[in-house]
C-alpha cells in the first residue's frame, strides 16, 4: 500500500518531487513540448540549408533524420536534468533543446564540411562539462547582480523571436493581416482561459490557447498537413535513429571559436536555471544545482554531435518563462515532455504533426512567456538589490551589450572572431561587461556616496 504522501495528487505539480495523475501529467508536459518544439528544430534547419559532407550538400531526407535526431536528444538531455546521473543533471524542472546560440559559428563550419562542426561540438561540449564540475572554483565570480543581468538579456534576446512569429506563417507574408489575426487569437484565448478557469486548470491556459490558435489557423489554410504524408513516406512510421553518421574532423580554429561559444552558452544556462529555481521553485539555487546544470548543457552537447550528429543542446528560456508563468515545476510531470520528444524522434507522424504548427500560433504564446522571462530578470535584480554599484553595473553592461547588436558594422575593424561572439549575442556582451565591472569596480559604498 502506498504512503500517503506518495499517492499521486493534482497539486504535486506545484512542487519539484511528487506524483501527479498522469491524465493530468500529460498535457502540462505537452506544453512544454509545444512551448519549444519549433525551436528546437529551427537551427537545425537552417544549419542543414548550408552545410556540406564529403562535398556533398544535405538532402531532404538527411535534414529529416537530423530532425528526428534533435529530438532524441532534446529528450535525453531533459531527463538527465530532471533526474540527475552522478553529478550530470540538476534536479530541476529544466527543459533542454537545440541552442540558436551556436547558430553562426556551426554554419561557418558546416559550409566548410560538416565534419569539422561535428569536431568542434564534442571538444567544446566537453570543455563546458569540465566547467560545470569545477563550478565551485568560479561560481563565486558570478554576483546576484551579474546574474540577474543575463537572465534580463536572455529576454531581451529573443523578446523578436517571439514578435517575429506573431506576424508569420508559411501561407502568408510576414505581418499579413491573416497571420496577425490568428496570433491574436491566441494570445487572447490564452489570456481568456487564465484568467477565468480555476484551480490547476487555470495554468493549462498556454496548451488551451494554442489549441484554439490551431483550429482556427486550419481555417485560414496555414496547415500543411502534405508534410505529415512525406515524412512517413519517406522515414515510416517507425525509425530507428542513425548514429553516429558523421566522422569528426579536429580543427583548431572552429574548437577555439566553439569553446568561446561554449562559455557564453554555460553563462546562458547559468541564467535560465537560476531563473528556473527563482521563478519556478522560488528558493535560491545551490552550487551542486548550477554544476550539475552545465555538465547536462556540455555532456550532453558532446553527445548531441559526435552520437546524433545535431548541434549543441542547452537550457531552453521559452520553458523558464513557461515556469515562471505557470509555476509547474514538478519533475514527473515535466518528464512527460521529455517523453514526448523522444517519442517524436521514435515515431517520424508524431513530430511531423507538431511542425504543422503555425508559427504565429506559437508566437501568440511566446509573447507572454519571453516577456516573463526578461520580468524574472528584474525581479532578481530587486532581490539582488539596487545600490549605486549594482545600478552602475546592469545599466551599462545592459547598454553596451544589447547596445551593439544594434548597430550592424560595429565590429568590422575588430578581428572577426569578436563579431562572432558579440555581434549576434547580447548575452555575451552582457556577461563580459557586467563581469568586468563586477570584479573592478570598489565595493565600498562611500566610493558612491554621491549618486
Amino acid at each position: 500500500m502506498k504512503k500517503p504522501d506518495q499517492e499521486p495528487r493534482i497539486e504535486n505539480v506545484y512542487r519539484l518531487d511528487g506524483r501527479v495523475p498522469i491524465a493530468k501529467a500529460i498535457p502540462f508536459g505537452l506544453q512544454h513540448v509545444l512551448a519549444m518544439f519549433v525551436a528546437n528544430i529551427a537551427p537545425l534547419i537552417i544549419i542543414a540549408s548550408v552545410a556540406v559532407y564529403n562535398g556533398e550538400p544535405f538532402t531532404a531526407i538527411g535534414t529529416a533524420r537530423l530532425l528526428q535526431n534533435c529530438m532524441l536528444i532534446a529528450g535525453i538531455g531533459t531527463l538527465l536534468q530532471l533526474y540527475p546521473i552522478w553529478k550530470i543533471g540538476s534536479g530541476l524542472p529544466v527543459v533542454m533543446g537545440v541552442s540558436f546560440t551556436f547558430l553562426a559559428a556551426c554554419m561557418a563550419t558546416a559550409s566548410q564540411d560538416y565534419g569539422i562542426m561535428i569536431g568542434a561540438i564534442i571538444v567544446g561540449g566537453i570543455f563546458e562539462g569540465i566547467l560545470g564540475l569545477t563550478a565551485k572554483y568560479w561560481r563565486r565570480f558570478i554576483s546576484p547582480i551579474l546574474s540577474a543581468c543575463v537572465v534580463v538579456s536572455i529576454g531581451l534576446s529573443i523578446l523578436n523571436v517571439g514578435v517575429s512569429s506573431f506576424g508569420s506563417s508559411s501561407a502568408y507574408p510576414l505581418g499579413s493581416w491573416q497571420n496577425l489575426l490568428v496570433a491574436t487569437i491566441t494570445l487572447v484565448s490564452a489570456l481568456v482561459f487564465h484568467t477565468t478557469l480555476k484551480g490547476v486548470a487555470k495554468q493549462l491556459y498556454v496548451l488551451l490557447g494554442m489549441i484554439v490558435g490551431y483550429v482556427v489557423s486550419i481555417f485560414f489554410g496555414m496547415v500543411d498537413f502534405s508534410a505529415m504524408g512525406d515524412t512517413v513516406s519517406e522515414l515510416g512510421i517507425v525509425a530507428i535513429p542513425q548514429l553516429c553518421a558523421f566522422k569528426p574532423q579536429f580543427q583548431l580554429g572552429a574548437i577555439l571559436s566553439f569553446c568561446l561559444v561554449f562559455i557564453v552558452s554555460a553563462v546562458e544556462t547559468i541564467g535560465d536555471t537560476t531563473a528556473c529555481c527563482t521563478g519556478g521553485v522560488g528558493r535560491d539555487i545551490t552550487a551542486e544545482e548550477v554544476s550539475g546544470s552545465l555538465c547536462v548543457d556540455g555532456f550532453a552537447s558532446a553527445l548531441s554531435g559526435g552520437v546524433f550528429g545535431c548541434s549543441p543542446i542547452t537550457s531552453f528560456s521559452q520553458n523558464v518563462g513557461l515556469i515562471s508563468m505557470t509555476h509547474v515545476v514538478n519533475r514527473f510531470t515535466i518528464m512527460f515532455g521529455a517523453l514526448a520528444m523522444i517519442l517524436g524522434g521514435l515515431f517520424p507522424p508524431i513530430g511531423a504533426f507538431f511542425t504543422t504548427l503555425p508559427d504565429c500560433v506559437l508566437g501568440g504564446c511566446t509573447v507572454i512567456m519571453f516577456g516573463s522571462i526578461m520580468m524574472s530578470g528584474v525581479r532578481m535584480m530587486h532581490d539582488a538589490g539596487m545600490t549605486p554599484r549594482n545600478t552602475l553595473i546592469a545599466a551599462t553592461s545592459i547598454c553596451l551589450g544589447v547596445g551593439v547588436t544594434q548597430v550592424d558594422g560595429f565590429f568590422n575593424n575588430l578581428p572577426a572572431f569578436i563579431g562572432d561572439v558579440f555581434a549576434g549575442n547580447m548575452v555575451a556582451g552582457v556577461f563580459v561587461v557586467g563581469l568586468i565591472m563586477d570584479l573592478l569596480l570598489p565595493r565600498d559604498p562611500k566610493c558612491y556616496d554621491s549618486m
